[in-house]
């Protein structure tokens, strides 16, 4: 592997160490030996859940690619895991509160372990059914699992503001440094072991099943307050009035949806963007390298909302920054000449565009935490508070929007197609009959 890979890395993780080692400890909190037990079984089973979710991002696209999949082919099974996962998000909250949020975590290991070995089959129709499944097990990765602990956690009696410490470590590992070494794990196996990108899917149906068994034996059942999610569409009225009377609401919603827009949409074109002429780049290592960068990121906001900065300034610098990066593809392509060589290293442009893509992860990592400080400060209590169901269901709405601007899409480039063919078979017969 180039030199270059490991001079990026090594060079972003000296400067998170730098920044987590200046970090204090003052206010480390002392806590009971039955909490400090509690708190750890969480995040080994969520470390666990993420290196199962975090194994497969590396090499979905590529896999795809291998089985012979154009990037309009990949685009629908990505779009169909993301409508997946905003379709099935509306409900499976509700679901978990009633039928148990145990059983729903559990239901999560088994439809991603499905999910993943629907990832050996090259039959489109096989991997979209792996796409709509890996959809509704994320919907429930970022529901159920955090609906388990804090009822858990209350139930069994704990200080709630330990809860915090919980969530965390949880955060900073799962998310964090688990990351980083999914990314390397997953690169190990299939490029450095040659065992193919279908390897990382084998990994982390493995991990999966480790914390499937781990929940089975030692979590208990906790269901919701069924009172609490009753009149869904009270709710949805309720935002819809928010949003309407408050500009800073709506303002902040659109912010944070073209954000994440554009970020749905790095996820899925990083690969052909570093890789155009079919580069031999190692997809795990690359991807870590992204994790680094979002970890630099969630470190550099920390330090700036400790130091009170004002978040509306400093995110408008975020944002340009971010917009600057993702041109970087359109201006490389213009400026900077592409290789011929099928299957070589990555060209000069390649290079320039993986440090782009890392500023634009690090702009992501600062995005987090400042988007929930923002929402906290503008966003009413009882808006801000909504279930998951109802984020999850605007998020429908929106893609139901775009499924009838896409519809009309293709009525128009169909309508153009017919008449370029029109126009060919004119000029063609003028030919024959002058």
């Amino acid at each position: 592997m180039e030199i270059f890979y490991y001079l990026v890395f090594g060079g972003l993780s000296a400067v998170v160490a730098g920044l987590e080692l200046g970090k204090s400890g003052k206010d480390r909190v002392a806590t009971p030996t039955a909490f400090n037990a509690f708190k750890n079984n969480y995040v080994l089973v969520y470390s666990l859940m993420m290196s199962g979710d975090w194994l497969q991002g590396p090499y979905v696209y590529y896999l795809y690619s291998q089985y012979g999949f154009d990037k309009g082919d990949i685009g629908r099974l990505f779009i169909a895991g993301f409508g997946s996962s905003m379709l099935f998000g509306t409900i499976v909250g509700s679901l978990a509160d009633r039928q148990g949020r145990k059983r729903a975590c559990i239901t999560y290991c088994i439809t991603y372990i499905l999910s993943c070995i629907t990832k050996h089959s090259p039959q489109y129709r096989v991997l979209l059914l792996g796409r709509i499944l890996g959809g509704i097990a994320t919907s429930l990765l970022f529901s159920a699992f955090e609906s388990w602990l804090v009822a858990e956690h209350n139930k069994r009696g704990y200080d709630p503001q330990w809860l915090s410490i919980t969530f965390s470590k949880a955060i900073f590992l799962g998310n964090g440094l688990i990351a980083i070494i999914a990314g390397l794990f997953a690169n190990l196996l299939a490029d450095n072991l040659g065992f193919g990108p279908v390897a990382p899917f084998d990994a982390a149906a493995c991990f999966l099943a480790i914390g499937m068994a781990i929940i089975m034996s030692s979590w208990t059942e906790n269901y919701g307050d069924q009172s609490e999610g009753k009149d869904l569409m009270s709710q949805f009225k309720v935002a819809a009035k928010a949003i309407a009377s408050d500009e800073k609401i709506a303002l902040l919603g659109a912010i944070q949806s073209l954000f994440e827009g554009s970020m749905y949409t790095f996820v899925f074109l990083w690969t052909p963007a570093l890789s155009p002429n079919d580069e031999d780049i190692p997809h795990g290592f690359i991807f870590a390298t992204f994790m680094l960068s979002s970890m630099l990121g969630s470190s550099i906001a920390s330090r700036l909302l400790a130091r009170k900065m004002k978040v509306e300034g400093y995110m408008q610098i975020v944002f340009a920054v971010s917009a600057f990066t993702l041109f970087l593809p359109v201006a490389t392509s213009l400026l900077v000449p592409t290789s011929s060589v099928k299957g070589s290293g990555i060209s000069f442009g390649g290079s320039l565009q993986l440090l782009g893509f890392c500023t634009f992860e690090s702009c992501v990592g600062i995005f987090w935490p400042s988007i929930m400080k923002m929402r906290s400060q503008y966003i009413p209590e009882e808006v801000n508070a909504f279930p998951i169901t109802v984020m999850f269901g605007m998020c429908s709405i929106f893609l139901f929007m775009a499924a009838i601007l896409q519809r009309r899409l293709m009525v128009v480039a169909d309508l153009n197609k017919l008449s370029t063919k029109s126009q060919e078979m004119t000029a063609q017969d003028e030919l024959l009959n002058p």
